[in-house]
């Protein structure tokens, strides 16, 4: 999978992938755990073979358990989630995006934070040709 190819996980891949970032690295139990509505334990199992076969997981041994870790970096993940937010809701569109999250209700910016977003688009300014 080259770094620019977004994967396509079912809903129930992506909360494994999602909790397995979440923490690092996890058994199968600690992955069933941390599911919403959750399946059994075979099928977070055969999940975590399926989605290690497609490439996505490793495992490693630890006694008679497997423990489980995501091929890609949470960086890495989080950018991939972010191009499908994106998409999905804001049509490609980072400045609807921003737009949105500024508008929330909940969203509360500190000073220091604005002054952060502040230099951001000022460097990204800076360094269009």
């Amino acid at each position: 999978m080259s770094k620019h190819d977004e994967p396509h996980f079912s809903r129930r891949e992506r909360q494994i992938m999602d909790a397995l970032h979440a923490r690092g690295q996890a058994t199968a139990a600690e992955v069933l755990a941390a599911l919403p509505d959750p399946p059994s334990n075979s099928a977070v199992r055969a999940l975590l073979r399926i989605l290690e076969e497609k490439g996505h997981l490793k495992h490693r041994r630890d006694g008679a358990r497997f423990v489980y870790a995501p091929r890609v970096s949470r960086e890495t993940a989080s950018r991939f989630a972010i191009r499908r937010v994106l998409s999905t809701f804001f049509q490609g569109s980072v400045t609807n995006a921003v737009a949105a999250l500024l508008e929330a209700s909940d969203t509360k910016l500190s000073n220091a934070e604005l002054d952060q977003l502040q230099e951001m688009i000022q460097h990204a300014k800076a360094e269009e040709p």
